[in-house]
């Protein structure tokens, strides 16, 4: 069946490579054969409202590649980088993910066509890539019909190179286009693109560590030698239902005030930690803020909890480990939850990396220090702020206040010219350990080396802190 996109060349029905041909008319009645009208056609899309800006160029493109849908995964736009358009049955299907896959097949600069998965489904597809000089570069795929003017198993008709040329050329015009207008865009568009990509990278973050814990809750009774096959099932079905309860109720939530109370976040946070363990032999030791009616704004009390959460999980991977200690608490004019085990003390940073907790407290301008010591067990510690700071998101500082005492400790080390190795054995922490506060400290004080890091701690007459005992009774 044929599919209609906007514009007069908007259909992809089999009959050769487009209305016309290869140089057949385009929107508003120009040829891509004309220099004019290829100028003209192009302008049409620069001129065009971001809102409206892929429907355009879907029908402009029709011109030179028939397609079913149009869809675009860009580092250049960041509150949005994957979009589409075109019949919502397939543009709306279309993810991310899919775009990111076919990204790695495309080379800038060299147009491919060939069969990728999207919207679930293998469709034949044309993609071209550009990396304006200092982007991270963008995708442009274009989806095309199956075989003949009824689809069909046969793959469509391979486009001709010139009309890939063409496309390739328009697309680095368009990219190149858009890096300027992000690179020169005013202040308040920058930080609204900021807050856009830190929202969603707080969404992702959140949903995965819900997932994961959902999936780790249905296999602790199937994993359990003290259940017989029809308990382990009856427990891992009910575990399953309410996991799609909490899941379901996660938009309701996200429609409740902006902030809580303490004690109702924690006691959530509770509710989501118990069942990791209630089939282990593991003690859990639950402490709630002291003042649990102080209010938490909602987005700190979420990001408390999957962080805690996610530790959790991470521990519990570990052998010998018979006790966990959570503990919430108000510190200055922050919230800070800790998270203790009495295991091997082995856990290092790269165990958490995986449910992304380090990048999500980042984006709250929170901060997180582990530390383990073999033998003694491991501690981490989530310090969030309860007021977003003052400063402009990204904004550059040089100073050593907002530096954790451990990361002072590893930064005076560095101030010295020791080696990761020297700096372990000197602070009595695992190599790995070490590597993740120096992570942390370059970020912190927006440098990229080392070097410019002990050379920021000399000019700041960095004096060693005394020892801090790293667990302390609570």
């Amino acid at each position: 069946m044929a599919e209609q996109l906007r514009g007069d060349g908007g259909h992809e029905d089999g009959r050769g490579d487009g209305p016309g041909g290869e140089d057949g008319p385009g929107a508003g009645g120009w040829s891509w054969d004309d220099p004019a009208g290829a100028l003209a056609l192009t302008a049409e899309v620069l001129r065009t409202p971001r809102p409206r800006l892929m429907a355009k160029m879907s029908e402009v493109i029709a011109g030179i590649v028939p397609h079913l849908a149009l869809a675009q995964l860009s580092g250049i736009c960041t509150h949005s980088p994957a979009s589409a358009a075109g019949p919502e049955e397939l543009s709306a299907r279309i993810t991310g993910a899919e775009l990111a896959r076919l990204r790695e097949e495309v080379t800038p600069g060299r147009p491919w066509q060939g069969e990728a998965v999207l919207g679930g489904r293998p469709h034949p597809a044309v993609a071209v890539a550009a990396a304006p000089t200092g982007s991270n570069g963008a995708l442009l795929v274009l989806v095309r019909a199956a075989g003949g003017p009824h689809g069909g198993r046969a793959g469509a008709a391979p486009v001709p190179e010139r009309a890939l040329r063409v496309l390739q050329q328009l697309w680095e015009l368009l990219t190149t286009h858009s890096h300027h207008r992000a690179v020169d865009a005013a202040p308040t568009h920058a930080a609204a693109s900021r807050a856009s990509a830190s929202a969603r990278a707080r969404t992702i973050a959140e949903l995965g560590g819900a997932h994961a814990s959902a999936l780790s809750t249905i296999l602790a009774p199937l994993r359990s030698a003290a259940l017989d096959d029809a308990t382990a099932r009856r427990n891992a079905t009910e575990l399953a239902v309410t996991a799609l309860l909490d899941l379901r109720g996660a938009a309701a939530l996200d429609r409740e005030l902006s902030e809580e109370p303490a004690a109702t976040a924690f006691s959530r946070l509770a509710d989501a930690v118990r069942p990791l363990l209630r089939h282990s032999p593991i003690r859990l030791d639950l402490l709630p803020p002291a003042e649990g009616d102080r209010t938490v704004p909602t987005d700190t009390a979420h990001t408390a909890r999957e962080a805690v959460r996610a530790t959790v999980l991470a521990m519990l991977e570990q052998e010998g480990l018979s006790r966990l200690h959570v503990r919430w608490q108000f510190v200055d004019n922050g919230l800070r939850a800790v998270v203790r085990d009495d295991g091997p003390g082995l856990l290092t940073a790269d165990a958490l990396a995986v449910h992304r907790t380090a990048d999500r407290i980042s984006a709250l301008a929170g901060r997180l220090t582990l530390d383990a010591v073999p033998g003694w067990g491991t501690t981490v510690t989530v310090d969030l702020p309860l007021h977003a700071p003052q400063a402009c998101p990204g904004a550059a500082t040089h100073s050593l206040e907002g530096l954790h005492p451990r990361e002072l400790e590893v930064l005076d080390q560095l101030a010295r010219g020791r080696r990761n190795r020297e700096i372990a054995a000197t602070l009595h922490i695992s190599e790995s350990t070490v590597k993740f506060h120096v992570a942390n400290i370059l970020a912190k004080l927006d440098v990229t080396s080392r070097g410019e890091a002990a050379a920021l701690a000399r000019h700041a007459g960095l004096p060693t802190p005394p020892p801090t005992p790293l667990h302390a009774a609570s």
